[in-house]
């Protein structure tokens, strides 16, 4: 067989495109509550009564929540896994005995079957000890081989994998190259059929999990030939498998417990019966996973922001200024009251997807997205204004802090734990993007052809057809609706008057949407800054539901309904305010500019400006050659007994 390629396949623009348009879930078979938000369709009644777990579902959640929190408070050393930027065997081990490897995984398989709302509420504990310890565990389970499988594996594979992940084998999942990152269609990494087997080539980075893993998801390219369609596919690797060798273990600003690494394949011979799903298949399955997988990072935001809040409570009341508990300061009150008013707001969001994709009653692709999106960037505001709080101390580090006699409270660390989160399992930018695509689907549906290049005049006059039929219908339900009675939504009290404003908001951004599409038309895609702005609006409005959802669900189920409408109205007249400046910033802004100036940057026009400093960085190529061959390092894989 010839060697394969050394650097990634030249794609174009249009073909990357393509190959990430083929990955989409292409259908619309349940109903999406933020799906309808975008299309200016306010549809309450898909979360509201707010969705609630069964009764055995709360049993065995809340028993094994009450394990893994005394493990947690007893077994895990989050300053020790800071300190030597690892985490101990007997903590996995202890995990592992726990069945912690297997909490998603079906009971018949040897897991414990939790749902998503408990498995979520389980990362957010795990998390609030050690974010890298609560990583781990994401990435094993959330990415990893068992919600693969779960979805797409053959029951030979299924009952051959499972247990043993369930159990003790931990694994992860590879799919970013030094030189591929969200643009898949330049995927390196071969799998070549030869016989019953497939040999892979290539080099995966950023494999988390991938230092101690057991099994491996691998994301390869089959070469298109006679009896295999080709494309991007998934297949099972054991991890141990002769050719494989993890050349080196990342370090990283924050989680640096992380066992993420750099792995090469060299000829790894992998049975076909290791394949999930067909051939051509492999980024679909990957976003697929996604879908609810995603959900794990909000549930940790949630939990980050839990700890914000308790933080800068017990701070800001012991710390005295100008004769006063500094949290009577307006300057810090405000920053406290953003900090309650978010945590819960971000437990809202992510309990309300996450029993949504229990239900199984909606399509929760977009509302997964959203809630990853606005998670992981509130969390980080939230972290930086606890440090801003807490002053000189949120920037001195925990073990400082006790070595000269305080509390050690690691603010800073905190910081640098969820940054990765703007970035992990989508960038922000990436997010923004995908968002936006489904968000414009119908849109598409109907008139994706009028503005297609490549289409014919005939199929553009079919789309022009098909388009003003639906826009004759769709655009006159934009001009008036619910939130425009005062009366509306009044079953929730003070918080109707911000559903109102969803409603209305709802139909504003859709017609802001629609009017960017009759004036942009095709170049639509690439005014990535305005599509940002609608998604973040969208992200807002998502939000607001489901925080006034939730604390009508407190009002009616709890002794903390006056404190939920409380902290759900101060959180619905912050994001109102946000949301002005968002739809401010939609037609008044720099973008223009903004390319102008990026043109110079490109260009060398500004070099001057750089003049007078040193670069610090050392020598080396901008990306590492990633030349398919045998290892020349020493494998640093390492198996957790």
């Amino acid at each position: 067989m010839s060697a394969p390629t050394q650097r990634p396949p030249k794609v174009s623009e249009r073909e990357a495109r393509q190959v990430a348009e083929a990955a989409r879930q292409q259908d619309w078979h349940k109903p999406s509550f933020a799906k309808e938000l975008f299309l200016g369709r306010f549809r309450l009644d898909l979360i509201h009564p707010h969705p609630l777990p069964a009764d055995e579902d709360v049993r065995r959640g809340e028993a094994f929540l009450a394990k893994l929190r005394e493990f947690c408070a007893t077994r895990v050393d989050g300053a020790r896994i800071e300190r030597e930027a690892r985490i101990p065997d007997e903590t996995v081990t202890g995990l592992k005995e726990l069945g912690a490897l297997g909490m998603k995984i079906d009971p018949k398989y040897g897991g414990l079957g939790l749902t998503q709302l408990y498995y979520n509420r389980a990362l957010a504990l795990v998390g609030s000890v050690s974010p890298a310890l609560g990583a781990l565990l994401s990435a094993h389970q959330s990415i990893g081989v068992p919600q693969p499988l779960k979805l797409f594996g053959t029951q030979e594979q299924k009952d051959a994998f499972l247990p043993r992940l369930a159990r003790d084998a931990l694994s992860a999942f590879l799919l970013t190259e030094p030189d591929v990152g969200s643009d898949p269609a330049r995927l390196a990494t071969t799998a070549v059929p030869e016989g019953d087997e497939y040999v892979l080539d290539g080099v995966k980075l950023w494999t988390t999990n991938g230092v101690v893993a057991d099994l491996l998801v691998v994301m390869a390219r089959v070469p298109a030939s006679e009896g295999h369609k080709g494309g991007i596919t998934a297949f099972v690797v054991e991890a141990d498998a002769p050719g494989i060798t993890v050349e080196h273990r990342n370090a990283f600003m924050g989680l640096r417990g992380l066992e993420n690494g750099v792995t090469r394949f060299h000829r790894v011979q992998v049975p076909a019966t290791n394949r999930i799903g067909p051939e051509g298949a492999g980024l679909k399955i990957a976003l697929t996973t996604l879908n609810t997988g995603r959900l794990s990072l909000p549930a940790a935001c949630a939990g980050a922001g839990k700890w914000c809040l308790k933080i800068a409570r017990e701070w800001a009341a012991e710390r005295e200024q100008w004769g006063k508990p500094v949290a009577r300061h307006e300057a810090v009150g405000t920053k406290i009251s953003f900090l309650a008013a978010t945590a819960f707001a971000l437990e809202a969001v992510v309990d309300l997807a996450s029993q949504m994709a229990d239900e199984d009653r909606n399509d929760i692709r977009i509302e997964a997205a959203l809630a990853k999106l606005y998670g992981s960037e509130m969390a980080w505001l939230m972290a930086d204004e606890l440090v801003q709080i807490r002053g000189g101390r949120g920037y001195e580090t925990a073990d400082s802090l006790a070595a000269r006699g305080e509390r050690a409270v690691p603010a800073e660390q905190l910081l640098r734990d969820l940054r990765i989160n703007r970035i992990f399992e989508g960038s922000t930018e990436i997010m923004h993007l995908l968002i936006a695509r489904e968000a414009v689907d119908a849109h598409l549906a109907v008139a994706g052809d009028i503005i297609d290049p490549d289409k014919a005049f005939a199929d553009k006059a079919k789309a022009g057809a098909r388009a003003g039929g639906f826009y004759a219908r769709w655009l006159p339900k934009l001009v008036a609706g619910q939130g425009q009675l005062p009366g509306a939504y009044g079953e929730f009290g003070e918080l109707a008057t911000h559903l109102r404003f969803v409603e209305r908001t709802s139909r504003k951004l859709a017609r802001s949407t629609f009017y960017a599409m009759s004036r942009w038309q095709g170049k639509m895609e690439l005014k990535q800054a305005f599509l940002g702005r609608i998604v973040d609006i969208g992200a807002e409005l998502f939000a607001m539901s489901a925080v006034c959802v939730r604390a009508e669900l407190l009002r009616t189920t709890t002794d903390h309904g006056r404190e939920a409408h409380q902290l759900a109205d101060a959180f619905c007249r912050q994001s109102r305010l946000r949301v002005d400046e968002l739809f401010g910033r939609l037609w008044a802004n720099t973008d223009d500019l903004d390319r102008k100036v990026v043109d110079g940057v490109l260009a060398g026009s500004y070099t001057w400006l750089e003049e007078g400093i040193l670069d610090p960085s050392g020598d080396g190529p901008w990306i590492a050659d990633t030349t398919p061959g045998p290892s020349t390092e020493e494998n640093v894989h390492r198996k957790i007994p």
